[in-house]
Formats: C-alpha cells, structure tokens, sequence
C-alpha cells in the first residue's frame, strides 16, 4: 500500500473558528505582531510547537482516571519509573512538571560562571537556562546541518572534531557535561546517527565529562536509526532508543513531545551524588520525588504515552505525515531545510526573503504573513530567537533563518496539511511585496515570547 493512513480512530473533535483576512490582520496588530501572543481560539492551524500539543489516547484518558494521588510513594509514579527505566536504563529517575524545569534543575547544579556546556544545537530553554546560571552554551553543529539546501541523513550530528578541540581549549574540568540533542530541534528538527551518539560519548569519557541527552524526540530519532543507518533496519525503536541511552550518563525530557502529553518531563542519571542535589532542588521548586510537579494522573498518562511513541505505525505515519508537507512545498519552489525532519518543517527565510536582511528579521515577516493570509501560527527560529548583540548594540545573527512548522501529534489531518501548503504558496507568490519588521519592545532573555514588533515602512 503506497497510502499511509493515520493508525488511530477519532474519538472526539475540538471545533476551530474561522476568522476572515481582515479580522486577522487588527489581531495581528495587538498582538505586537507577535504569534506567541495571539489568543488561541484566533488561531486556525496552530503549527507554533508541537510541545504539549498532542492529542492523547483513550489509554491516556483511562489511566487518567486511574492515577494515584498520594503525596508520595504513588502506585502511578512507580509505573513511571518502570517505564523511564525500561526504555533508558539510568538509574535516578526525577520527575518534573516539563523540561525546562529538568534543565533547571541540573544546570543550578552543575552550571556557573566559567563554564561551558557543548551541545549540538541547545534549544531556547536550554540555552537560557545555562545562561542564567553565568555558563555558557555553545554550539558544535556538523558543518552540513548548517546548509538548508543540502541533503543528507544525519544533519544533527555535532563535529566531533570541534568537541575535542574545545575541550582541549576550554579545558575539562571548566566542561561540567556535555550534550546532543536528538532531534536536533534548532538545526531543523534533524537527527543524529547511532555513530555520532558513540563517538561524542568516546570523546566524553577520553577527557571525564559526563554525556546527557536532551530526549524530547528520541523516538522520531531511534526511527530515523532504523530506516537510514546501516545495521539497524532489523531493530525495534525500543531496541535502537535503548542503545542511544546505554551511551549516556544522563537525560533531560520534556514529556510533551515524544510521550505525547500535554504536561510532564523528567531528569535522569546514573550519578548518585548529582542524583541527590537535584532532587533536594526538586522538593524545593517542584515537589516530592515522587510526583515532582506532576498529578498522579499525568505520571499515568506520560508512562502510557511513552509506550504507545515507540510503535512503529505510529512513527511511520508520523514521519512520513511531515515528509508529505515538505515534498510539496519543495515541489512548488520552496525553500527548506532538506531533507524533512520528524517533528516539523523549517521555512529557510533567508531563501525565502533574500532581500529582507537578518536585522530586519525574514523569519519573522513570513510568520505574520502566514498568520494574515491564512491564520496559520507558526515561529521564527533565526535572529529573534537566537541573535544576540555585539557591545556596540549591533545584531550578531545566527547562522541559519528559520520558520518552524511543527506537527503537533494525532491532531491535524492530510486536509489541514493541505491548508496549510495552499497558504504557504500564496504567501511565496507575494513575497516580493513583504516587508522586513523591527523590535519595539523586548526582554532580556528568550525575548521571543514576548517581543513586540512592527512593520518597516
């Protein structure tokens, strides 16, 4: 069968609104010309994240009814553990309400002044919240997941090469850990090969650094193993997420992805002493070890989520649903980053909008016009979100510009995603008469939720 169907029923539906052009563009307005700001129920196709967006399953709502909410030592918490355990193999398993708490709670631990952290590509909460502890976040992305218009299987791997020799400049003992993000969320929603994961963690142990994975996605990640990498065609996801976590000392999880939750995450490790300052912050800021932030009914419904991720129709028909938005946007001359990642297409804005310059964000230009034209949410991942200034107050722009569109999970349909490639075409046709915008208004940190912009005139 060449048709690959959605591997669920529709139980229940959501109605959307619909609002005209006009509508849209006074909505726009008030909203600083920001999307993260727009009232949902203003929103037709809401494509900003796939992150807590996720349609549960009729298991996820029975074992909501099922969790135990004691205090401690609940019944839904340890099948939570059994579960994280399972599929991971680490040993400390640490609740917490999504991920960024995770990465909180690890970087006040580990985090300082005079450090570094290595990452493939950190995302926005990783990179802040190394930041607010005084380290620094760099990024050590392969050479190729840096060129949109270039194919290639594993574009999130991070050059080995540039991780040996930042350690040798930075020093070990300033590198409290390192990490791969799988996928590669800022670099295109790409994956890293079994091979890298290995290599990283032989240049982590050479120099005595702990290896994490940030594990938002590592089931789209173990089903790009399987269908791209040599030796592991033959392999169950579960089989290839175990060895990617085998090579690791530790994990970060934001639950809204992978496990298909609208809330939840955790902190994993193997070091005992870590394990125990992080879970002394955790009753701090989260809670008892064993709910960490979360109902017993969430603890239920991320144990059930992350088993029903690893099914294989499941991640065939997720991928390949994503595969399909891309082919046709490629189809009809536009550009992305090629070939598509497993949560989400990326818009190259600098392709897209040659004319518009970094300092008058691209990406953040297609984003309001696909909002107006067919009230499609979608975000910028290029100099909003990730450009810095210089001492002299001068935009230091990332390397890439983006526009994501993330799926979220068992919510849209083929004809929504046919929507969606109408508009974005209609948007490409005019973008001769598209304008560049500036920042009226912004914060110190992850300045992207909440900026406020306006049109150049």
């Amino acid at each position: 069968m060449k048709t690959i169907i959605e591997p669920f029923k529709i139980k229940s539906v959501e109605p959307i609104r619909f609002t005209s052009k006009e509508e849209r563009i006074k909505i726009l307005k008030k909203a600083g010309c920001n999307p993260f700001l727009i009232h949902a129920d203003d929103v037709l196709i809401d494509l900003l994240t796939d992150s807590g967006t996720s349609a549960m399953s009729a298991k996820q709502w029975a074992g909501i009814m099922e969790g135990d909410e004691s205090y401690a030592g609940s019944r839904s918490f340890y099948r939570f553990e059994e579960i994280v355990k399972k599929i991971t193999g680490l040993e400390f398993i640490i609740p917490t309400h999504q991920g960024r708490a995770a990465e909180k709670i690890l970087f006040f631990n580990v985090g300082g002044a005079g450090k570094f952290i290595p990452n493939n590509t950190h995302f926005d909460t990783t990179r802040a919240n190394i930041e607010f502890t005084g380290a620094e976040a760099v990024d050590l992305l392969n050479e190729t997941g840096k060129k949109p218009e270039v194919k290639a299987d594993f574009k999130g791997d991070m050059d080995v090469e540039k991780l040996e020799a930042f350690i040798k400049e930075k020093g070990a003992e300033n590198i409290p850990l390192c990490m791969l993000t799988i996928t590669n969320n800022s670099g295109g929603g790409q994956p890293v090969s079994m091979k890298n994961i290995r290599e990283v963690k032989a240049v982590c142990k050479k120099y005595g650094i702990p290896f994490f994975l940030d594990a938002c996605r590592f089931a789209e990640n173990a089903y790009f193993i399987k269908k791209r990498e040599k030796g592991y065609e033959n392999k169950s996801v579960l089989q290839i997420a175990q060895e990617m976590f085998s090579y690791a000392d530790g994990a970060t999880m934001s639950a809204k992805k992978d496990a298909l939750v609208n809330i939840g995450g955790f902190l994993a490790m193997n070091d005992p002493d870590l394990a125990l300052k992080c879970r002394n912050l955790l009753i701090v800021t989260e809670g008892f070890p064993t709910y960490g932030g979360l109902a017993g009914r969430d603890l239920e419904a991320v144990a059930q989520g992350l088993e029903e991720v690893l099914d294989e129709h499941y991640l065939q028909y997720r991928i390949r649903s994503v595969e399909y938005l891309g082919e046709k946007l490629v189809a009809a001359g536009i550009p992305i980053i090629e070939p598509p990642g497993g949560h989400a297409i990326y818009l190259d804005a600098k392709r897209f909008l040659p004319d518009i310059p970094p300092e008058q964000f691209p990406g953040q230009s297609i984003v309001c016009q696909l909002y107006i034209e067919g009230g499609i949410r979608a975000v910028e991942i290029g100099s909003v979100m990730f450009g810095k200034y210089d001492k002299s107050g001068k935009l230091i722009p990332p390397p890439m510009e983006l526009v994501r569109l993330a799926i979220p999970r068992r919510v849209y349909t083929q004809s929504h995603i046919d929507y969606v490639i109408e508009v974005i075409i209609e948007v490409f046709k005019n973008k001769n008469s598209m304008k560049g915008y500036k920042i009226i208004y912004e914060a110190p940190m992850l300045r992207h939720f909440t900026a406020k912009f306006e049109p150049i005139k």
